[in-house]
């Protein structure tokens, strides 16, 4: 389950949590000051949840006019387009629309656990620099296609996972 707090801006008011759009619905009209006048506006928090989706809150951000979308998103969506999100919007600086973007629309090359020498040496295997005769395939610096890599590649951790991605 995943936790929310809303933080009235309005320092004598207080906030409350939520962990459902019912929940949230129901108490951010009710909120008062200590003058009993409604408070209108909130910071909204990400305080609990799985990693990949706070690091989803951090790209997206949160707001009084997306967190009920957000929600949906964390509970309908999978990990993996969590994931393209996250890199597409916080890594990439694409722009994220609740109402007409998909995350599988994002075109990103992501590889899981590996590094650049490694990713080179499936690259290698791949057949992505040609046939390559057994006879050189030991004189092949993949360190040096590595450093090549890593101008169009990048490294990056996000939820706890190290992963590279080039962003198309």
């Amino acid at each position: 389950m995943t936790t929310f707090y809303a933080q009235p801006y309005d320092v004598t008011a207080s906030g409350f949590y939520f962990e459902d759009a019912e929940t949230y619905l129901a108490r951010v009209n009710t909120v008062t000051n200590e003058f009993g006048d409604a408070v209108e506006e909130f910071e909204l928090q990400f305080i609990d949840g799985e990693d990949i989706d706070s690091e989803l809150a951090k790209a997206l951000g949160l707001y009084q006019n997306t967190i009920l979308k957000f929600m949906d998103c964390i509970e309908g969506w999978e990990d993996d387009q969590k994931l393209k999100v996250v890199m597409a919007v916080g890594e990439c600086g694409y722009q994220f629309d609740y109402e007409t973007s998909d995350p599988d629309d994002f075109d990103l090359n992501i590889y899981q656990d590996i590094s650049m020498r490694q990713l080179a040496e499936q690259f290698v295997d791949e057949g992505l620099f040609g046939d390559i005769a057994d006879t050189i395939i030991t004189y092949i610096d993949y360190d040096a296609i590595a450093r090549d890599l890593a101008i169009d590649y990048t490294e990056t951790t996000i939820a706890g996972q190290r992963y590279i991605y080039r962003c198309s």
